[in-house]
Parts: C-alpha cells; structure tokens; sequence
C-alpha cells in the first residue's frame, strides 16, 4: 500500500459533481489505497447525524463498499505514540493541530503512506510526513 486517503479525499466521489483529478487518481492507484478507522468514524458520523431517505441509504452504501474494498488501518500504539510526541512538539512552536488530523496523520506516519488530503495546511507542519492533493 502507498496512499492513505484522508476523509475529504474517501469522499469526493459521493459528491453531485467530484472533481475529475480525484477521480482519476483514485483509477490510477487502484490497488494502493487505505484509508484510517478515523475517516470510517468521520464518514459514519455525518451519515447518522442525516435525515432518514434517499441520500443518507446511498452514503451508507458507499461507506460499506469503501470498507469491502479498501483496507482499514487503525490507530494503534504505535501511531498513538508519533502523534504524542510530534503534538508535543508542535505545541512547543506555538502549533495546535486538529487532533483528528493528528491521528491520521500518525496512522499515515508510522505505516509509511503518503496522506492524500484537499486540506495539505493541516498537515504540512507534521515532521517527515509525505502529503499529496489530488485536487490539483
């Protein structure tokens, strides 16, 4: 495996009109994706916090087909322990990070995969992290 996808990344194609670029890479490295049990939880959140209908049965279909099909890496120890230190150190220099951010950054870290994220500000002040956008 290669890339991690970020939430905003996993979910760009349930969107009215995704962008191609995503679309495209998503084709392209078929194969060498996964994606954090943090975006499950952030996918599976907004899903419930939905009104019963149409568009919340079609989300919910999407998010069991992306954990049939691609691997699901959690946090564990070792991610837990990266994202302490490397949150610590951000704090020293005066940089609060989103703690989710942190999270699935340290997953991306400690498995040595690219995070593929729209947001690369959240995560560009994390130390020997590798960030891609496919937006671009």
């Amino acid at each position: 495996m290669k890339y991690l996808l970020d939430t905003n990344i996993v979910s760009e194609p349930t969107k009215r009109k995704p962008a191609e670029a995503v679309l495209h890479h998503i084709k392209r490295h078929a194969g060498q994706m996964v994606v954090a049990s943090l975006s499950v939880h952030e996918m599976i959140h907004g899903i419930e916090r939905l009104p019963e209908g149409r568009k919340k049965e079609v989300l919910e279909a999407y998010v069991t087909a992306i954990r049939a099909t691609l691997p699901v890496i959690p946090y564990g120890e070792r991610a837990a322990e990266w994202h302490a230190m490397e949150r610590a150190r951000l704090e020293r220099i005066g940089k609060t990070m989103p703690f989710i951010d942190g999270q699935i950054a340290a997953i991306a870290y400690v498995n040595d995969l690219t995070l593929v994220t729209a947001n690369v500000r959240h995560f560009s002040a994390f130390d020997g992290l590798e960030v891609e956008n496919w937006l671009e």
